[in-house]
C-alpha cells in the first residue's frame, strides 16, 4: 500500500523532469570567436550552447551530455542583423503590392537567413498580411523558418495623389493636428520603430514640414516608440535632431558633416545607418565590378535580375545618366561622413534598404556594405559590431541578440575564413545557427 501511495508522486516526478534532461545541448570546440562586442577575436575557445541559449563560453569545457562539434579552422560570429530592408513587395523584376504576399514574405526571410541574416527590420512598408495573420510575431517566436521579421509597421510620407502601390498605406497628415490618431493606430502594430520620409528625392518631391515631422517625433515618443527618418541633408538632419530624432536611416550626402551636426547627434544618442549601398547600386552595375559574377551574388538575385542588370543596353543607359556622376559623388561623399561619425564615437549600424528594389540585392548587399564600411576606414572588428550588435541596439533587441555572451540566444555564423583579414571572408559561410539549431537541419 505504501508503494501504491508513491506512484502518483514518482509520476509527477517524471513529468518536471524528463523536459530538463531532454534539454538539447551542443558543444562547440576549438573554434576562432568573435563575439560582436568590438573585442578582439579569441583565436580558440569553446562554447556550451544548452537549448537556445549560450550557457558558457571558454577553454577546455566539458559536458557528458552535449553532442561535440569541432569547429578546429573555423571562425564564428554572431548572426548578422540589417536594420533596414524592405520585404514581400520585390519578386522578379517588379516591386508592387501584389508581391506581397506570406509565400513570397517566408521565402525572402529564408534567403536573408541563408546569408548569415536572422533578424531583419522592414523600415515602413509592410501591410496588414503580417500583423492580422500573426506572420510577424510567429517569426519573433521562433515558429517559422528563416530570419525573424521586425517591422515598423506603416511609415509617414507627405500627401501624394497617386502614391506607388507598394507605399499606399502610408500615413500621410496633411496637418500637425492629423498625426496623433494617426500615431494611435501604428502603435497597436507595435512596431519596432516609426519610419518617416524627410526628404525631396533630388527636388522631386515636396519635403515634409517640420511641424509635421516634430509632431510625429513627439507621438512616437509618447508611445515609447523610436523615430527613423529617411532623409539626404545636413541642415535636415541638423534640425531632426534638435527635434529628438532617435535614426537616420540613410547617409547624410550632401555635404560633409560638420562639427556642429557631429555634437548634436553624440549629445542626442542619434543612431547612424548609412546604407552605403544604396547610392552604389544606382550606379555600380555600368563599372561591371568583380563581384558580379560571383555565385554569391547571383545567388542573391530575384529571377530575371541578373540578366537585366548585365545586360549591356541596362549598362549604358546607367552610364549615359545624368544621376550617374552624381550618384558617384554622393557615395563618396557618404564614406567619407561614416567614417567621420564613426570616429567621433556615433553609434552606427547595419541596413541597406535591401528588397526595396531588383538591384538592391537581399543579403549580398548587407556582405557589400560591410565592405563599404572597411572601404571607409573602419577595421573588420568594428563592422562585425556595427553588424551584429550595434543593429541589435538600434532595434532595441540586444538584450536577446547581437552578441555571442553568456545568456543570449544562440545565433550565430560559422565561417570558413577569417574575416578579419579579408570583411568578404563574411561571404565564406559554412552554416547558420538561430535558436541553438543549425538552420535547415
Amino acid at each position: 500500500m505504501r508503494y501504491r501511495c508513491l506512484l502518483p508522486i514518482l509520476f509527477l516526478m517524471l513529468i518536471f523532469v524528463l523536459p530538463a534532461s531532454a534539454q538539447k545541448s551542443t558543444l562547440i570546440k576549438n573554434v576562432m570567436l568573435i563575439d560582436g562586442t568590438g573585442k578582439p577575436a579569441v583565436k580558440k575557445t569553446d562554447i556550451l550552447i544548452e537549448d537556445d541559449r549560450i550557457a558558457k563560453i571558454g577553454e577546455n569545457i566539458k559536458s557528458n551530455t552535449a553532442q561535440t562539434l569541432d569547429l578546429k579552422g573555423k571562425t564564428l560570429i554572431p548572426s548578422l542583423i540589417s536594420a533596414h530592408t524592405h520585404v514581400g513587395t520585390l519578386k522578379g523584376t517588379t516591386s508592387n503590392a501584389e508581391n506581397y504576399t506570406r509565400e513570397n514574405i517566408i521565402r525572402q526571410l529564408k534567403h536573408y537567413q541563408q546569408y548569415g541574416i536572422n533578424s531583419v527590420l522592414v523600415m515602413g512598408t509592410d501591410r496588414p498580411l503580417i500583423f492580422e495573420s500573426g506572420l510577424r510575431d510567429s517569426t519573433l517566436a521562433g515558429q517559422l523558418p528563416g530570419a525573424r521579421l521586425f517591422s515598423a509597421g506603416y511609415g509617414f510620407n507627405v500627401p501624394d495623389p497617386n502614391p506607388g502601390s507598394w507605399m499606399n498605406l502610408l500615413f500621410r497628415p496633411e496637418t500637425p493636428e492629423q498625426v496623433p490618431a494617426m500615431m494611435n493606430k501604428l502603435a497597436v502594430l507595435k512596431p519596432t520603430t516609426v519610419k518617416m520620409w524627410v526628404d525631396d528625392h533630388g527636388g522631386k518631391a515636396a519635403k515634409m514640414k517640420p511641424e509635421i515631422y516634430s509632431e510625429i517625433i513627439s507621438e512616437a515618443h509618447k508611445h515609447g516608440i523610436t523615430v527613423t527618418a529617411h532623409l539626404f541633408y545636413v541642415d535636415d538632419t541638423k534640425k531632426l535632431a534638435n527635434a529628438g530624432l532617435d535614426i537616420i536611416g540613410h547617409s547624410i550626402r550632401d555635404k560633409q558633416v560638420d562639427k556642429e551636426l557631429l555634437d548634436l547627434m553624440k549629445a542626442k544618442n542619434v543612431v547612424y545607418i548609412p546604407t552605403l549601398t544604396l547610392d552604389h547600386f544606382a550606379y555600380i552595375y555600368a563599372d561591371k565590378p568583380e563581384w558580379m559574377q560571383s555565385d554569391f551574388f547571383k545567388n542573391s538575385l530575384e529571377p530575371g535580375v541578373w540578366e537585366m542588370l548585365s545586360d549591356p543596353a541596362y549598362q549604358t543607359k546607367l552610364k549615359a545618366s545624368a544621376d550617374y556622376q552624381k550618384k558617384k559623388k554622393d557615395a563618396e561623399i557618404g564614406l567619407q561622413n561614416l567614417k567621420k561619425i564613426f570616429d567621433y564615437g556615433i553609434t552606427v549600424a547595419l541596413g541597406t534598404d535591401s528588397g526595396a528594389f531588383p538591384e538592391r540585392a537581399q543579403g549580398f548587399a548587407e556582405h557589400y556594405e560591410m565592405e563599404l564600411m572597411v572601404n571607409a576606414g573602419i577595421k573588420p572588428v568594428d563592422v562585425i559590431k556595427i553588424s551584429t550588435l550595434n543593429a541589435a541596439k538600434a532595434m532595441k533587441i540586444d538584450k536577446d541578440y547581437g552578441s555571442i555572451q553568456v545568456g543570449k540566444k544562440a545565433d550565430f555564423v560559422i565561417l570558413d575564413a577569417d574575416p578579419l583579414t579579408d570583411i568578404k571572408n563574411t561571404r565564406k559561410i559554412n552554416a547558420v545557427w538561430k535558436d541553438g539549431k543549425q538552420a535547415g537541419k
